[in-house]
């Protein structure tokens, strides 16, 4: 079912830039290479196919519109996804997309260089294994492998992508790009409100799942990026960045990580992480307008295991989180079956990453077989089902 839904503006949308005024340094090129990095992930959305079937067409008449300034983002789609939890969905279409690729292309580099080493998530190469390797050897590093006794602060920021203030982020974007032209381009999609054009995917009583506090659409207007695009991914960074350069530079936190919006800070004095959390707590509202969530707060001993990006790290092994066992076997159990290949060998994957990850890999096999397809050996990988 889709709903299509109009509303008055309520966001400071910034004009499209227009090349009558500021120097829009873009070829046609590089905006194809945005359209075929877009396209890797997304080549069968139904915008997706309607802008490939006439893709010369579109590509130019959309670099058209961003040299002369009349480019405008369109309609979005919003959906509820069910799984770990209720979440509202805002996908742009895919025309945007190719826009945020195209900026994303031109800006990450000069963000990604100064950013530390321990932000991790949509950054190239710093997924959950990156994150998951580099946490267990901080751990090792400050329980002198796993020798003496020591302690971790894991945090979680409050609503996080809808409570992002988006003047805060403003700045802090201007901070880094110099150039007129790209810098307007970042308004426009920073200051777009989807809540203005968009069609509601599936059944609006799914909604209802979704906790009122955690939805986009009851934000205020300067509040909120829409959870799934590339744009908002990179901006959540860029505006997290600020934590990270001062847990590492003004805590003097030594081992510090963060994935998304969940941060860990590792020490031997329960004491010095109970000062950094205050220190913590004093620094994000009053420089990046955001709080954390006290019920996620968590400060105890290592050595009772550190849940982190889907795993618990314990003395000498990894294992992954019970309840992503328990949901990868019971998907399995109830997805159409033509779902269930590439379905468990996602599984398969990500189990794989922890290092004792044998007898979770069993429990999804068995799973699968029941499903009729079969597993090699090592339970890592299955095929698909023969006639």
């Amino acid at each position: 079912m889709a709903t299509r839904t109009t509303t008055t503006a309520r966001t400071r949308a910034a004009p499209a830039p227009s090349a009558d005024h500021l120097d829009a340094d873009f070829t046609l090129e590089q905006l194809a290479v945005a359209y075929f990095d877009c396209r890797r992930t997304k080549r069968n959305t139904p915008s997706a196919l309607v802008f490939e079937q006439h893709l010369e067409r579109n590509l130019i008449n959309l670099f058209d519109d961003l040299q002369d300034g009349s480019y405008a983002p369109g309609q979005s789609i919003c959906f509820v996804v069910t799984r770990p939890k209720a979440r509202e969905v805002w996908a742009a279409d895919f025309r945007d997309r190719v826009v945020h690729h195209l900026l994303y292309n031109k800006i990450s580099p000069r963000f990604y260089a100064s950013f530390i080493k321990d932000t991790c998530a949509c950054i190239p190469g710093r997924g959950t294994m990156y994150a998951a390797k580099r946490l267990e050897s901080k751990i090792r590093s400050v329980t002198q492998n796993w020798a003496r006794p020591a302690f971790y602060l894991k945090c979680d920021l409050a609503n996080f992508f809808v409570a992002i203030d988006k003047d805060v982020l403003r700045g802090q974007i201007a901070a880094r790009v110099s150039e007129p032209w790209w810098l307007r381009l970042a308004e426009t999609i920073l200051f777009h409100d989807p809540r203005e054009n968009y069609q509601l995917r599936g059944a609006p009583e799914l909604l209802a799942r979704v906790p009122a506090h955690k939805r986009l659409i009851n934000q205020p207007a300067h509040l909120g990026l829409p959870i799934g695009n590339l744009s908002s991914q990179f901006f959540a960074n860029i505006y997290l960045d600020a934590l990270d350069q001062h847990a590492k530079h003004k805590i003097g936190a030594r081992h510090y990580i963060r994935y998304v919006d969940d941060f860990l800070l590792l020490h031997e004095s329960p004491q010095w992480l109970g000062a950094a959390l205050a220190n913590i707590n004093e620094f994000l509202p009053r420089v990046l307008r955001a709080n954390l969530n006290p019920s996620k707060t968590i400060l105890q001993p290592i050595a009772r295991g550190v849940d982190f990006v889907g795993q618990v790290i314990k003395p000498w092994h990894s294992r992954t989180r019970r309840r992503t066992v328990h949901e990868a076997t019971s998907r399995i159990a109830g997805i159409p079956a033509p779902d269930v290949f590439a379905a468990a060998n996602s599984y398969f994957g990500l189990l794989r990453q922890a290092d004792s990850s044998h007898a979770d890999r069993a429990e999804l096999a068995r799973a699968v077989m029941r499903r009729g397809h079969c597993v090699n050996q090592s339970f890592t990988k299955t095929y698909r089902k023969t006639a």
